[in-house]
């Protein structure tokens, strides 16, 4: 797994997220799994997919459904792509600032391209504490994918 740190590319961002402008640069992680986007695609939206993403108790749900963990992070459903891509506001906990979490699906050769971009404010407040937890978050994803 290998990971780095950028804001999402403009041509992902949906003008309902115009808001995120000027935010502080987000956190990129990713990684490749050994299947196909269809079978990557249907763990993401499963329960245990979503939960290794975004905490327990999460399930998503279509464009405009709201989530939330047990944990504390919720938020909507801001996007919704099949086979391609999910985007949902996040926010920490019940005060926390709007950030937006988009999670991009590619082929890559025999598996998958997994890109997870996080931009705005974060879970630590940091850049190296978010991206720790989402290269974390990824790889209890490509765990569970098993």
């Amino acid at each position: 797994m290998s990971s780095s740190t950028q804001s999402i590319p403009e041509n992902s961002a949906d003008a309902a997220d115009a808001e995120l402008e000027g935010s502080p640069a987000g956190v990129h992680s990713t990684l490749t799994v050994g299947a196909p986007v269809d079978q990557v695609w249907q763990h993401l939206i499963s329960a245990r997919g979503t939960e290794a993403l975004l905490g327990p108790g999460v399930t998503l749900g279509n464009k405009g459904e709201s989530w939330h963990s047990t944990d504390g992070p919720h938020g909507v459903v801001r996007s919704y792509h099949p086979m391609e891509q999910v985007r949902v506001s996040w926010h920490r906990d019940e005060d926390g600032p709007l950030s937006i979490v988009d999670l991009q699906l590619k082929p890559d050769g025999d598996g998958t391209r997994v890109d997870l971009y996080h931009e705005g404010e974060g879970i630590a407040e940091d850049g190296a504490g978010d991206k720790s937890r989402w290269d974390a978050a990824l790889g209890r994803f490509a765990e569970a994918l098993g």
